[in-house]
C-alpha cells in the first residue's frame, strides 16, 4: 500500500521557547579549501559551493591557501576593516536610539554582518558600482561616504543629499559606487546584471556587484538575474547573504531542496563560492579573488555569505516571537568584530586597552555627527524642507508646465 501524499514545512532551529540549536550546521575547518584559478568553471566549483572557505581558525589564527593569497593585506589594512565595523556598528546603535526616542520612522540594522559589506568594499575601485539591499549600510562605511549624509538620509532633513525622495535607510550615491536601494529587493539583482553588461559594452573596465538576502532569493528577479549573468557572461559578482531570517521566515524555506544558495547558481552555469561572512579575512580573500577574476573577463560568479542576522528584521519587527531570545549568542560562526579583534591581538597589533579606547573614539565621532544632522530636524523637532524642493533634481531642464506649478505655489 502506498503513502499518502504529504507537504514539507521547513522548521527553525528553535521555537522562541526552546533552546537555540545549531548542530545541523557543518562547519569545516578553516584553510580546508584552496584558492581556484581565476578563469573557475562551474562544473569544477562544486565543493565551492557545497563547503565554506574559511580562513581564521578557533583561536583567531590565519591558516591556510586563502590566508596566502591576501598575505599583502597588513595590518593596518585589518586595522582600517576593523575600524569600519566599529564605526558601522556604532552608526547602527545611535540611529536605532534615534527611532526608538521617535526622532526618526524607521531604521535596519546590520549586526553581524559588518565583516561582509566592510570587507568586500575594501577590494572594489573607483567607478566599481554596488545594487545593495537595505542591509548593506556597510558598503557605504567602507567607502568612506560622509557620514553627514548617512546620517542625514535617516533623518530626511536638510542634510539629505536625496532632499527626502526616498525611505529612510534607501541610500542612493553614484560617486561612491552605492546604486540606488529598492525595497522590492529582487529588482536589483537583475539590474546590476544588466549594468554590467553595458559597461562590457562600453570597455569601462568596471564591474557591478549585486546583492540579496536569502529570503529575496525566492523572486522571479533572482533567476532571471542568474539566467542572463549564465547567457552574457557580463562583469558581475552576485552576492547572496544568507543571514538564516527572511524577515520572520526562517532560512529553510527559501533553500527549497538546495543544499546551498551558492549551490544554485551553479545550476545555471555560473561558478559559486560559499563563504564564512564572519571572518573578515576571508571575505577579504574571497572579495578579492571575485574582483580580479570578474575583471579579467571570465565572467559571472556568485557568493553566498554564510552569517547570522544579530538584530531584528527593523525596528518594525520583533524576533522574540519567532526564534530564541539567546540564538545569537549560540551562534557557531561568532561575531565577525570580535574574531577579527582576537587575530589582530594575535598578530601584536592590537590589545584589548586599544580596543575599547578605539570604540569609545568611534562612538563619540558618531554621536558628534548625529547631533549636527538632528540639528537640521527630527520628528520630534521638524524643520520641513521647502516645497520647492519637490521640483528639483527630476529634469535637466524644467519642463514650462512644472515652472508654472512652482509659481503658482509661490516658489
Amino acid at each position: 500500500m502506498t503513502g499518502q501524499p504529504k507537504l514539507n514545512f521547513p522548521h527553525p532551529p528553535a521555537r522562541p521557547d526552546q533552546t537555540p540549536n545549531f548542530s545541523a550546521i557543518e562547519i569545516p575547518a578553516a584553510g580546508a579549501l584552496d584558492v581556484p584559478p581565476l578563469d573557475l568553471q562551474s562544473v569544477d566549483s562544486r565543493d565551492y559551493a557545497n563547503g565554506m572557505i574559511r580562513v581564521l581558525d578557533d583561536d583567531g589564527t590565519a591558516v591556510g591557501p586563502w590566508a596566502e593569497y591576501i598575505a599583502d593585506l597588513d595590518s593596518d589594512a585589518l586595522l582600517q576593516g576593523l575600524r569600519d565595523m566599529l564605526r558601522m556598528r556604532a552608526v547602527d546603535k545611535r540611529l536605532l536610539n534615534a527611532q526608538r526616542q521617535g526622532k526618526t520612522s524607521f531604521y535596519l540594522q546590520c549586526t553581524g554582518e559588518e565583516a561582509i559589506g566592510c570587507g568586500f568594499q575594501r577590494q572594489l575601485s573607483g567607478g566599481d558600482m554596488n545594487f545593495p539591499t537595505y542591509r548593506q549600510q556597510s558598503l557605504l562605511i567602507a567607502a568612506d561616504y560622509p557620514l553627514r549624509d548617512l546620517m542625514g538620509q535617516v533623518y530626511s532633513n536638510g542634510c539629505d543629499p536625496l532632499e527626502g525622495r526616498q525611505l529612510p535607510i534607501m541610500h542612493s550615491s553614484r560617486d561612491y559606487g552605492f546604486f540606488s536601494i529598492s525595497g522590492n529587493l529582487g529588482t536589483q539583482y537583475i539590474q546590476a546584471v544588466g549594468w554590467a553588461m553595458a559597461n562590457a559594452l562600453s570597455e569601462t573596465g568596471e564591474i557591478a556587484a549585486g546583492w540579496i538576502g536569502d529570503g529575496a532569493t525566492a523572486s522571479n528577479d533572482f533567476h532571471a538575474a542568474l539566467l542572463c549573468a549564465s547567457t552574457y557572461r557580463p562583469p558581475v559578482i552576485l552576492n547572496i547573504v544568507n543571514n538564516q531570517w527572511a524577515i520572520s521566515t526562517y532560512t529553510g524555506v527559501a533553500t527549497g531542496g538546495a543544499r546551498t544558495y551558492a549551490a544554485r547558481a551553479r545550476g545555471y552555469g555560473i561558478p559559486a563560492l560559499r563563504v564564512d561572512g564572519n571572518d573578515y579575512l576571508a571575505v577579504a580573500a574571497v572579495s578579492k579573488w571575485a574582483v580580479a577574476r570578474t575583471r579579467a573577463g571570465h565572467g559571472p560568479v556568485a557568493i553566498e555569505w554564510f552569517t547570522y542576522r544579530v538584530a531584528a528584521h527593523s525596528t518594525s519587527d520583533d524576533p522574540s516571537a519567532y526564534r530564541a531570545k539567546d540564538e545569537a549568542a549560540a551562534w557557531p560562526l561568532g561575531d565577525p568584530v570580535a574574531r577579527l579583534k582576537t587575530h589582530l591581538i594575535g598578530r601584536g597589533a592590537w590589545s584589548e586597552e586599544r580596543h575599547v579606547q578605539a570604540e569609545a573614539e568611534i562612538l563619540d565621532e558618531v554621536t558628534k555627527v548625529q547631533k549636527e544632522v538632528e540639528a537640521q530636524g527630527t520628528f520630534v523637532n521638524p524643520q520641513p524642507t521647502s516645497p520647492a524642493t519637490i521640483f528639483k533634481g527630476v529634469y535637466a531642464e524644467m519642463p514650462a508646465h512644472l515652472r508654472r506649478q512652482r509659481q503658482e505655489m509661490g516658489y
